[in-house]
């Protein structure tokens, strides 16, 4: 029964060629759209899986990692003071503009770190230096997003809001698909960006008329003026708000004991671990927006092209095959053993649809990762779960055409 199985599958190459594109494209939508999606959670909490953290002090009223209300800086101050804390270290993540040197104006999140800290560092720089971020008004930023910023190299000049910025570095693969373009930069120039304004004048014009047509123009700072001053950024004081304080604790200080004592002498503050934090951001991104529906529906989707195409192909190779059929049955063959033909048709074409199919996926990420920094994540479980997918979609698929077999008739043998 396996020839003849392969026999009805390759008698007609264009046919099964049509078949196998369609499997291979319900493959690669459904891989990619779980692969987007497992890439997308996890790229939103990203600051904090590479934060050697093991607590997170934020405000009681976090939403999730980005969108918190800020806390006191007295707050890391008062940190000191409590037993079982061995190194506390601020975070900032301010919302600003940023206006590259030919115009372009983009939205943008800092992330105000200490750049000699232990607590947080950017990981995969390929090109700068971290500890070149305690000159002032210096920044890294992600590859992926050069062609956002309107940055292509290292030394390009910019503003954000109304304070000059100078690129000294790429990362790579530190961008959340969720977010603004992350800027990294020490936790002194953040504090600066983060109180200043992008500051704009009024331009008039006369008309024919002698009418005023005014606009509101921004005021950019002469070139000249761009040099770093290191004495124009602020330094961290008590009364500044900061987004996150990231806590070490003593190897010998017990964890929960350290949480309680926290929360206990400061006031309108959480201590989180880092997983809690990473999963209620995810939560957020999962079940409080659309994205999660948006996706699956596209997997879905995949699946009902996928089943409609190989349940069409073979139904038809059971409708051209109908007296074979029939004279196997009149030769006192069973319905299973026909049934078995057609569900090794449709494994077959599982297998040969699924695997060029996942070859291109992960062609289609890498090129995703390196060119737009697009994460989209592709496990073995998840390879093996779009497997799964594949084979109960062309198993599925073939009960159409067992219909059919099962009402064949061993007489139609003998007609003309």
């Amino acid at each position: 029964m396996a020839s003849l199985a392969r026999k009805n599958l390759l008698e007609d190459i264009p046919r099964f060629l049509v078949a196998q594109a369609g499997i291979m494209f319900a493959v690669v939508l459904v891989t990619v759209q779980l692969g987007i999606f497992r890439g997308f959670l996890r790229s939103t909490a990203l600051i904090v899986d590479k934060a050697e953290a093991d607590l997170w002090v934020s405000s009681e009223d976090m939403v999730y990692f980005e969108l918190t209300p800020s806390i006191p800086a007295e707050s890391l101050f008062l940190l000191g003071d409590i037993e079982g804390v061995s190194i506390a270290e601020p975070l900032l993540l301010p919302s600003a503009q940023w206006h590259s040197e030919g115009g372009q104006i983009a939205p943008l999140k800092i992330i105000g770190f200490n750049p000699d800290g232990v607590l947080f560092q950017p990981w995969n720089v390929i090109e700068g230096d971290v500890a070149t971020l305690n000159t002032p008004y210096t920044v890294l930023i992600d590859q992926s997003n050069k062609k956002a910023l309107d940055t292509q190299a290292v030394g390009n000049l910019a503003e954000i809001n109304s304070l000059p910025s100078k690129v000294v570095g790429f990362t790579q693969g530190t961008q959340s698909i969720a977010s603004s373009a992350f800027a990294f930069t020490s936790i002194e120039s953040a504090l600066s960006y983060s109180t200043s304004t992008f500051k704009t004048s009024m331009s008039c014009l006369s008309d024919a008329d002698g009418n005023l047509n005014c606009d509101r123009v921004a005021r950019r700072l002469p070139p000249e003026e761009w040099n770093n001053n290191p004495n124009t950024v602020r330094s961290l004081e008590a009364s500044d708000g900061i987004t996150h304080i990231l806590v070490k604790i003593d190897d010998t200080a017990d964890l929960e004991t350290v949480r309680a004592a926290i929360e206990a002498n400061i006031s309108g503050v959480r201590a989180l671990t880092p997983e809690q934090v990473a999963e209620r951001t995810r939560f957020y991104w999962r079940d409080r927006t659309g994205i999660g529906f948006i996706l699956g529906m596209g997997a879905g989707l995949g699946v009902v092209v996928g089943i409609v195409i190989v349940s069409q192909i073979l139904y038809s190779s059971v409708s051209d095959h109908i007296k074979e059929f029939g004279t196997l049955k009149a030769m006192g063959a069973s319905d299973w053993m026909l049934y078995g033909v057609i569900v090794e048709q449709s494994l077959w074409m599982a297998v040969m649809g699924y695997t060029p199919g996942t070859l291109l996926c992960f062609f289609i990420s890498k090129w995703t990762a390196s060119s737009m920094g697009i994460v989209i994540l592709i496990t073995p479980l998840s390879s093996l779960a779009v497997f799964g997918i594949t084979l109960a979609m062309c198993v599925g698929s073939a009960f159409f055409a067992i219909q059919k077999v099962t009402r064949v008739d061993p007489a139609i043998v003998f007609k003309a």
